[in-house]
């Protein structure tokens, strides 16, 4: 009886050690959740798009030739500062010159002739009005009269035209600026033909330049004049510039790509981006990685995206009890009196963070996630608490 007795005592102890274990353990495990919360705060949401462009001068000149010949002489090389009508190269005027002393001899001839054979028609129609000559006779001073007038007015042009081609040997700067290309060599000959050789090409003022944006047709509606721009260039990968959409041009580029099978045809747009370059980073022709803010709300209250997505599970909650709401759009509190939801009207979302329009104000704290402690520390989230969207552009850097 007593060994029986025995027994039954050692199960009795065995069953309450597992109770205990389980009630025990269960509360340890509830104990290892935890929730990581944030504060409902005041910032900026925004919607962007991206694209590449090319730094551009605002204003870009080319200079060319009109004459063929011989570069005689250079004055400018690439970055010279240029004034509007200075001397910037000279070309051979040997030739030239001779084409104008021919000119001004033929001018020459073409016009003594003609005011000779002024004066005799003159004179003969004179003679002719009074009948003392035939009409023969005066038809052919005449003939002869319109022939040398012609001839004279001829020449004049050419002389003229002579003139214009030795003016054009002296090469001219047409605006204030800084030459960015120069594309001749003294002793190097130009031929002009049907479209001006280009010598030299300058630019008007490198302190404001331009980006020339290819927007996406599928991106370009919400592309509007004045929307703000950030760019950024491989030159300086840590500075981010800054601009604004001066001209959305209504000119469409088509590039196809072809693979095996098909072949696709992108339709972009240009956007023309105005920047400020007053310590002059940006070169011409550097390739811009740009970001074009197509909506932005400033100073609205905002919350991470992951709360919106948050909903305590009931296994995890322990004893609170959760006040749910029949809502779209929720948050949660959690207090001592349990898990609230709130419902909420929300506004723009950049992907990482969702404006709200009402049903929250600022400062409240709110749960995001749910997070599980490590057991040789604190709690270690699952998920960070400023997450990013893979579409949104990367943290900016030093503004310029």
């Amino acid at each position: 009886m007593k060994k029986k007795n025995i027994i039954i005592s050692t199960a009795a102890l065995l069953i309450l050690a597992g109770a205990g274990l389980w009630i025990f353990g269960g509360r340890k495990a509830e104990k290892n959740i935890d929730f990581a919360t944030a504060t409902v705060q005041k910032g900026n949401v925004s919607n962007s798009i991206t694209a590449t462009g090319t730094i551009e001068p605002v204003t870009e000149v080319q200079v060319g030739t009109q004459v063929s010949g011989i570069i005689d002489k250079i004055y400018v090389d690439y970055n010279t500062v240029v004034k509007a009508g200075q001397v910037i190269a000279e070309m051979d005027r040997v030739t030239l010159l001779n084409d104008l002393q021919s000119a001004q001899a033929s001018y020459n001839g073409n016009e003594a002739e003609y005011h000779y054979q002024q004066k005799l028609f003159e004179r003969y129609r004179t003679l002719h009005e009074k009948q003392l000559i035939s009409d023969t006779e005066y038809e052919q001073y005449e003939y002869n009269y319109r022939r040398a007038k012609s001839a004279y007015e001829q020449s004049k042009a050419l002389l003229d035209k002579a003139k214009q081609n030795l003016s054009y040997t002296t090469i001219t700067s047409p605006i204030d600026g800084v030459v960015t290309s120069r594309q001749v060599e003294a002793g190097q000959t130009v031929a002009s033909g049907f479209s001006t050789p280009t010598l030299f090409t300058i630019a008007a003022d490198l302190t404001q330049m331009q980006v020339v944006a290819d927007i996406d047709e599928a991106d370009i509606a919400g592309v509007k004049e004045g929307a703000h721009v950030t760019f950024t260039v491989d030159a300086y990968p840590d500075d981010v510039f800054e601009g604004e959409v001066k001209q959305v041009r209504l000119g469409s580029t088509n590039s196809s790509s072809s693979s095996t099978e098909t072949t696709e045809t992108v339709v972009t747009y240009e956007v023309v981006i105005s920047a400020d370059n007053p310590d002059l980073k940006l070169k011409p022709r550097l390739t811009a990685n740009v970001t074009v803010y197509t909506d932005t709300r400033e100073n609205v209250l905002t919350v991470p995206n992951k709360a919106l997505r948050f909903h305590p599970d009931e296994k995890l909650a322990g004893n609170r009890p959760i006040h749910d709401c029949d809502a779209p759009k929720k948050l949660w509190k959690l207090d001592e009196k349990g898990w609230t939801a709130i419902p909420v009207k929300t506004g723009l979302s950049d992907g990482a963070n969702t404006e709200i329009v009402s049903g929250i104000k600022e400062g409240d704290s709110i749960v995001t996630e749910a997070v599980i402690k490590s057991q040789a520390g604190p709690a270690a989230p699952q998920e960070t608490e400023q997450e990013q969207s893979p579409f949104m552009p990367g943290p900016r850097g030093k503004k310029k």
